[in-house]
């Protein structure tokens, strides 16, 4: 073969080639580095690295994230997982709790660990206390909305009068509200 002044030999017999030429002109290429796993993929092994979760027992930080659902709005005022000890079949939950509300807990601690039993099953044998300051993070509380003030509440009036339709008035009435106590 004479290609470009460049004479080709093969050494293979020419209905091999002839074979191989016809084979790769039906074959797919493929790339020379696998392409790369999609980020959801790599994230979840990431996480999953990170938390060791094991699906046969619950892990603090999903406890954490959900106590106050576990034990209830009264309950989680008072204690808050710290940790979670022990082995695969024999662990302990360790509950920070103020050091005031101790004794309710420890009366309550059974209740508590039946609730965390049927939340996130696994086999917590026993609750430890630990008496201090609780340090969870809790929302700020949102103040009240202020009322509008007279020339605003006029203004308002008077930007939707035109409108005939009642509800429509008064939906936009409420939305105009809201708008100027959130931007005041």
């Amino acid at each position: 073969m004479i290609k470009n002044d460049i004479m080709f030999t093969s050494s293979l017999d020419p209905i091999e080639e002839a074979y191989a030429k016809l084979k790769l002109r039906h074959m797919r290429a493929k790339s020379l580095r696998p392409p790369g796993k999609s980020i959801g993929f790599v994230s979840q092994r990431i996480v999953r690295k990170l938390l060791k979760t094991n699906e046969k027992t619950p892990h603090i930080t999903k406890l954490k994230m959900h106590w106050q659902e576990i034990v209830g709005e009264e309950l989680s005022k008072y204690c808050f997982p710290e940790k979670l000890t022990g082995s695969k079949h024999n662990r302990t939950l360790t509950l920070k709790v103020v050091p005031a509300a101790a004794p309710i807990i420890q009366h309550q601690s059974e209740m508590i660990l039946s609730c965390v039993k049927i939340s996130y099953g696994g086999s917590i044998s026993r609750i430890k206390l630990l008496q201090g300051p609780l340090n969870t993070y809790r929302p700020p509380s949102r103040k009240p909305p202020r009322s509008l003030t007279s020339d605003e509440s006029d203004y308002l009036d008077s930007s939707v009068a035109g409108i005939e339709d009642q509800k429509l008035r008064e939906a936009l009435k409420r939305l105009g509200t809201a708008v100027i106590r959130d931007v005041s």
